[in-house]
């Protein structure tokens, strides 16, 4: 008698549990992002373009006839933070898909989780060229490479006026940082611009005065930053007061210009910033009333304009997540993942689908995005 009694109290036990997927009444979304820490401003935009799209999904009647459930953890821009994040969420919320994890370096740390667990991840924001060449077949990523990127800037370098003729990079010491700066110092120069000097930073550095200073002396007129809005604010201020001569140009799409206008004043005016969305002209997104469906569900929660430019990665993310469930009929790892080489969705960015990229076997999904460029003039955002 006690046996059966210890049998069903285990048994009811194990049905309350929260990681048991059977006794769910929700299908739960796992998301890993930098929520404090050196990067934390973007990983809190992205989160919250996340809790838009659970909010319109569910407004919607979810998916599957079920409710979806966003499990947000903070990976401490760190990528053992990433990683023990990532894990918590297959192992222990049983989550069957992720989104993450901003950084190219905390995502790349994260991916080998992904095949030891078979669970899917779209990458949302990171744009290493590794990530999808490395040969993991768990990875979808919605971002644009940074080799993308670079091919999409080359068909505007004829707008800027004085041209390019010799530039300067400033790039953040990570994957993310050091593969946009090579791959756009190779486009650069299949265009004919000389190429200075390169000075990285750590990702926690707030004193940049000595790299700004080789920069000045390097007699460039443009300078290439990489890095996130925390460290774009502190340059474009230390620059400033360097009387630096370059025309400044972030690429990464992650400078936040509204925030940079707020926090850096006038020593934003007259740069340049690459972008994958920009709010202030909505009508000009491949979908504009998808953007304006994530816009006004942005401003329904009273989040800061600022974040829409990063935003709009988690909300593009969640939606493709949501939307590759729905056609698996299932919220299970491996129909998802065999879904989302079948998801065709209109985004925030414009159309997403994915290609194969990577090994024969082993690839991974790659998103072809799209890239927008705007300057900041007499402190407000304009589209040259």
């Amino acid at each position: 008698m006690r046996t059966m009694k210890t049998t069903a109290l285990l048994l009811s036990a194990a049905l309350l549990a929260p990681g048991v997927a059977f006794a769910q009444e929700t299908i739960r979304i796992g998301v890993t992002q930098p929520l404090t820490g050196a990067v934390a401003a973007s990983g809190n935009y992205v989160a919250n373009g996340a809790r838009v799209a659970e909010e319109v999904v569910n407004a919607n009647g979810g998916v599957l006839g079920k409710k979806i459930q966003l499990i947000i953890e903070d990976n401490k821009s760190n990528p053992k933070e990433a990683v023990a994040s990532a894990e918590k969420l297959i192992v222990r919320d049983k989550v069957p898909v992720l989104m993450g994890a901003w950084s190219s370096t905390f995502t790349l740390a994260v991916m080998p989780k992904l095949v030891e667990y078979g669970v899917p991840m779209v990458v949302e924001t990171s744009s290493s060229t590794k990530i999808t060449t490395s040969g993991n077949p768990w990875v979808f990523r919605i971002a644009p490479t940074s080799a993308m990127e670079a091919k999409s800037f080359a068909e505007k370098l004829d707008h800027f006026q004085p041209a390019i003729q010799k530039a300067d990079f400033l790039a953040v010491n990570n994957d993310f940082g050091r593969g946009s700066a090579d791959e756009f110092r190779k486009m650069l120069q299949t265009k004919g611009v000389k190429i200075g000097v390169t000075e990285t930073m750590a990702p926690e550095a707030t004193d940049l005065s000595a790299q700004l200073s080789s920069i000045k002396q390097s007699g460039g007129d443009t300078l290439f930053v990489t890095t996130g809005v925390e460290q774009i604010t502190l340059i474009l201020k230390q620059a400033a007061e360097l009387r630096l001569p370059h025309r400044i140009i972030t690429n990464g799409g992650s400078s936040s210009p509204d925030q940079l206008i707020a926090q850096a004043g006038a020593a934003a005016d007259g740069g340049y910033f690459t972008l994958f969305f920009a709010p202030w002209f909505p009508e000009k997104a491949v979908h504009p009333a998808v953007a304006k469906t994530f816009v006004d569900g942005w401003n329904r929660k009273g989040y800061d304009f600022a974040g829409l430019t990063e935003g709009y990665r988690g909300y593009d993310g969640i939606m493709t997540i949501v939307e590759a469930i729905r056609k698996a009929g299932k919220a299970e790892p491996q129909a998802i993942r065999d879904a989302l080489w079948t998801v065709k969705l209109d985004g925030v960015n414009g159309d997403i689908a994915f290609r194969k990229d990577g090994p024969e076997g082993k690839e991974s999904g790659q998103n072809e995005a799209n890239v927008y460029v705007v300057q900041v003039k007499d402190g407000k955002v304009t589209m040259p």
